[in-house]
């Protein structure tokens, strides 16, 4: 029986219920940029294995280090325990982050990340006797997850409809989304006007307000909406004028996708918390980090066992996701990745400016390794079909990819050459002329 047979008899894929469907692709190994399958195809990974992969598939060095943990330690209980792995990989992680963030804590994924950066923003004002403060303030477009707090903090949308009853309310606030501008204006020549219905938010909601959860630069699953940088510094601003938190989501951002280790450097900001994973680990292991300061940290501590934190996974720091995570790190250092993924936005750029003329497409945005050509549509929107035929198109071409409905987005492995991403810019090229 074949790999799809065997797989449409127990399982149940992500978003991909319809029953016009198309098969999921069956792979059976990956090597670099390239997926092969069982029929014998090869596939260029476009989307990077959904965002978390980041030096290529099965990296000899990576799986080094994957397999000398496994011999010395693979699983510990955290609470009340630690390990090396878990210690140099907290060490080497504030090192690289923003000044003044001090304590990393671990968890499973991308959504418990931003969960755990929810409650401890709850809990450190309910600790400093300001109960009050428990209601956040989010953007427009949002996507922070689908566990229960992310998916309350996202934008309302199909991904949350459902569950609509299970949410708390957030308020909301512009985000700065230029080629469909919230208050009609142009980029060349607005002052970052959206900045005021965040700060309208912060004015209204005043000491209920436990924070601002935001999405630096690029929000993603929303759009892949790039962002001024001069709205990240803003946002900083409000938050400090107004005597809040500042978290910012770096689960897609965070790890060099928008050309700097960290979105936040782009306008040289220090959130409070800031949330972790996806690349974290380089695409091998589920993992998530909130990073916070010693101010948040501090409040935790205490005599009365009702002011700790309360939270945990049973594979909370796995030294396994750990010691990868730490190897990442050192192909970081040791290959020049940020530098390749600037020479990468330098080639995106000059690949997808020119299709701006082509009919049909309404704006190309470009920001580190990732490139965005958003469509004109209608319905413009995550249901939109061009995105399935797009998809359709793409794959029979050899290439993966997966636009969010009329957004078209392309966010390779950074290990890719120039040559294969001269290759993937001449197929979106020909799609796009042919649709």
């Amino acid at each position: 029986m074949s790999l799809l047979d065997r797989d449409r008899a127990c399982l149940w894929h992500p978003y991909t219920q319809a029953l016009t469907q198309p098969p999921p692709l069956p792979v059976v190994r990956a090597e670099g940029v390239y997926l092969y399958t069982e029929d014998g195809r090869r596939i260029l990974d476009g989307i990077s294995s959904w965002w978390v992969n980041i030096h290529g598939h099965s990296h000899p060095k990576l799986n080094a280090a994957l397999a000398a943990q496994a011999r010395e330690l693979e699983q510990v209980v955290f609470a009340g325990c630690t390990h090396r792995p878990a210690v140099e990989l907290a060490e080497r992680l504030l090192q690289l982050l923003p000044p003044g963030l001090t304590r990393i804590f671990y968890s499973d994924n991308g959504s418990t990340a931003v969960e755990v950066a929810l409650k401890i923003a709850c809990q450190y004002w309910r600790n400093l006797g300001q109960p009050q403060r428990q209601r956040f303030v989010t953007l427009h477009h949002a996507y922070h997850g689908d566990t229960v707090g992310a998916m309350s903090a996202s934008e309302d949308s199909l991904f949350t409809r459902a569950f609509a009853a299970l949410l708390f309310p957030v308020a909301r606030a512009h985000a700065p989304y230029c080629y469909r501008c919230p208050m009609g204006l142009t980029r060349a020549t607005c002052q970052i006007d959206c900045l005021g219905d965040l700060e309208r938010q912060l004015q209204e909601g005043g000491d209920s307000i436990a924070g601002v959860l935001i999405e630096p630069m690029l929000q993603a699953a929303g759009g892949m909406i790039v962002w001024p940088a001069e709205f990240l510094a803003g946002a900083r601003r409000l938050s400090d004028r107004y005597g809040t938190l500042l978290i910012a989501d770096e689960v897609l951002t965070g790890f060099g996708r928008t050309g700097r280790m960290f979105a936040c450097e782009h306008a040289a900001i220090r959130p409070d918390l800031v949330c972790l994973s996806k690349a974290l680990t380089a695409g091998y292991l589920p993992m998530g980090a909130t990073a916070a300061t010693e101010t948040l940290y501090e409040a935790f501590l205490s005599e009365d066992r009702g002011k700790t934190f309360f939270h945990g996974h049973s594979y909370t720091a796995n030294p396994l996701a750990c010691a990868v995570g730490l190897a990442s790190l050192d192909l970081f250092r040791e290959n020049g990745v940020l530098e390749r993924v600037q020479a990468l936005e330098r080639q995106l750029r000059a690949g997808l400016e020119p299709l701006r003329g082509l009919a049909g497409v309404g704006d190309v945005r470009t920001i580190g390794g990732v490139g965005i050509v958003e469509l004109e549509s209608e319905s413009a929107g995550y249901l939109d079909q061009l995105g399935p035929r797009l998809a359709a198109a793409f794959l029979e071409r050899g290439l993966l990819l997966r636009p969010l409905g009329n957004v078209l987005y392309f966010m390779p492995p950074y290990a890719i050459t120039e040559g294969e991403v001269g290759w993937v810019l001449t197929q979106i090229s020909e799609v796009l002329a042919s649709i």
